[in-house]
C-alpha cells in the first residue's frame, strides 16, 4: 500500500474517473496493495473489473475471489499479454517491482510498434520522478532518443491522467 494514505487515495480516484468515463477495470488480480484498492473500488462503483494472473500465484492464494472476469494464464508474460488485449490503455500507480516491469514492458511494446496504446503514471506525492529522471538519462547518454517518442503521459491528477492517455493512440 505503500506509505502514504495519499497513495490509497489516488488509487480510488482514478478508478473513479475511469468509472465516470464508462471505463472499467482491467489489472493483475490480486487481492493486495493497491491493486486490491483499485479491484475493490471498481466493483463498489460496478464497473467491469477484469483479472488477469498466472496459475503459480492464484496458488499462492494472492487472487481476488470477487471479480468480474478471472483469467488464469500460464505466466506472467501470457498476463501482460492478454492485459495488453483487453486495455485501451495503462497506468501505473505508485508501486513495486511489478509495477516497474508492467509499465516498461508496454512502453517498449508501444516503441516496437505492438500496439499503439498511451501509458501514463499517476505521480502522486511525485512517486515516480527518480523513474522520469532515469528516462531522461537514458535520453543523455543516447540510449533514447527522446521522452516524447515514448507514449507516456504523467500527472498527479486522476483526471488529468485519463484525459491524457485516452486521446489519440501513440
Amino acid at each position: 500500500m505503500g506509505r502514504r494514505p495519499s497513495y490509497v487515495e489516488a488509487g480510488r480516484q482514478l478508478v473513479q474517473a475511469a468509472a465516470a468515463r464508462g471505463l472499467g477495470v482491467v489489472y493483475g488480480a490480486g487481492n493486495v496493495g493497491l491493486m486490491n484498492v483499485a479491484a475493490e473500488e471498481g466493483l463498489r462503483l460496478g464497473v467491469p473489473v477484469i483479472g488477469v494472473i498466472p496459475q503459480s500465484l492464484v496458488d499462492r492464494e494472492v487472487a481476488h475471489p470477487g471479480l468480474s472476469e478471472l483469467h488464469v494464464v500460464a505466466d506472467m508474460l501470457e498476463r501482460k499479454a492478454l492485459m495488453a488485449e483487453r486495455s485501451c490503455a495503462f497506468v501505473a500507480l505508485a508501486g513495486g517491482l511489478g509495477t516497474f516491469d508492467e509499465i516498461l514492458e508496454m512502453l517498449t511494446w508501444t516503441q516496437l510498434d505492438f500496439h499503439a496504446k498511451r501509458c501514463g503514471l499517476l505521480n502522486t506525492e511525485d512517486y515516480f520522478r527518480p523513474f522520469i529522471q532515469l528516462l531522461e538519462h537514458t535520453v543523455a547518454e543516447g540510449f533514447l532518443a527522446s521522452i516524447e517518442t515514448l507514449a507516456l503521459d504523467v500527472s498527479a491528477d486522476a483526471e488529468t491522467l485519463l484525459d491524457l492517455v485516452l486521446r489519440s493512440p501513440a
